[in-house]
């Protein structure tokens, strides 16, 4: 028997705090498609845990990633999620301006410093790996490739023959809850009953299945269409579900904003764009509905004070028992 996290972990500063540097610090982050940024000075950007991040596309074609901020007083270089700059960066707050690649080219009126170099002010820089598309930066030198991150959900998509299409529309939603509450209820099925209506009607009799393959969860629901639900419906960690069909794909990351809050960042593909997303809009937007009705209403009982911790089923709940224990790790 797997008894749950307490329920102080929910909602915590403290273990906010220990979340943002052990897990977000060293995972590999989504933050777009790189047919977002296709030209010379286009940039996307976005911010996971209280991580500022930012891709840019140089002279030379390479997407290089950097943090957000300046390196004189931490002004932003870039605001928004997407964008453009005419060859090189501003930083918004003192005029500091960079080339596309990370140089410091003008400390913008700063005056004459002694001891002040130049070479040693560049933009602070990220790894940064594409993957069918998908941009993906760490802030951990020591972490293992992207390859070997995605490599199980890869192997997948070529099994079934999916692709991922281009990118189509972007929507966010905010919840007020933990960003853990959210993960959680997206790696089981066993709520699919009591919250989504629709959707249970839709799976009938289907045998959902959930499992685990290393940085992976798999959720699959056999018997319906003679196969798998829509294509695969998987989810990486620690915050990204990537929901791929036949004739589309829904990227979902789960960015945790605060202790007790959270974004979802929806990013829908298709080759048609927004307009072939048809009813996949309006089916999006009733399940989110519904998670984050039940979503939130657990965080307020967590932070009641009633309950401290509850178990998790063996049939229902094992990647829900797989996500927790990787977390126990980083709580004392």
């Amino acid at each position: 028997m797997q008894v749950t996290l307490p329920a102080r972990l929910y909602g915590s500063p403290d273990a906010w705090s220990r979340e943002r540097a052990a897990v977000f610090g060293r995972a590999w982050l989504f933050i777009g498609h790189e047919a977002e940024a296709p030209g010379v000075g286009d940039w996307i950007a976005t911010d996971v845990a209280g991580h500022r991040l930012m891709a840019v596309r140089g002279k030379d074609g390479a997407l290089r990633a950097f943090h957000n901020v300046c390196r004189h007083r931490a002004g932003p270089l870039v605001q928004g999620e997407a964008g453009h700059c005419e060859g090189e960066l501003v930083c918004a707050y003192h005029g500091w301006r960079y080339a596309l690649d990370g140089r410091l080219r003008a400390a913008t009126g700063f005056g004459t410093v002694e001891g002040f170099d130049p070479r040693e002010f560049g933009l602070l820089e990220l790894r940064l790996e594409v993957w069918r598309g998908l941009v993906f930066v760490n802030l951990d030198a020591e972490a293992p490739p992207l390859g070997e991150h995605v490599a199980a959900l890869d192997a997948l998509l070529v099994e079934r023959g999916l692709e991922t299409p281009a990118p189509a529309l972007r929507r966010s939603h905010d919840l007020a809850c933990d960003w853990k509450v959210y993960a959680e209820n997206y790696l089981e099925g066993y709520h699919i009953g009591s919250v989504h209506p629709v959707l249970a009607g839709e799976l009938g009799s289907a045998d959902y299945r959930v499992r685990v393959d290393g940085d992976l969860v798999v959720q699959e629901a056999v018997g319906v269409n003679d196969g798998p639900q829509a294509g695969v419906w998987g989810w990486l960690w620690p915050n990204l579900g990537i929901n791929v069909y036949r004739d589309g794909a829904m990227i979902e990351r789960m960015t945790p904003v605060g202790p007790g809050r959270t974004r979802l960042d929806y990013l829908f593909l298709n080759d048609g764009g927004a307009d072939a997303l048809g009813e996949t809009l309006q089916a999006s937007d009733r399940l989110t509905a519904e998670d984050a009705g039940i979503c939130e209403a657990v965080q307020a009982n967590l932070s009641a004070g009633a309950y401290d911790t509850g178990v998790l089923s063996a049939r229902h709940e094992a990647a829900v028992a797989w996500f927790q224990s990787r977390l126990a790790e980083v709580h004392p």
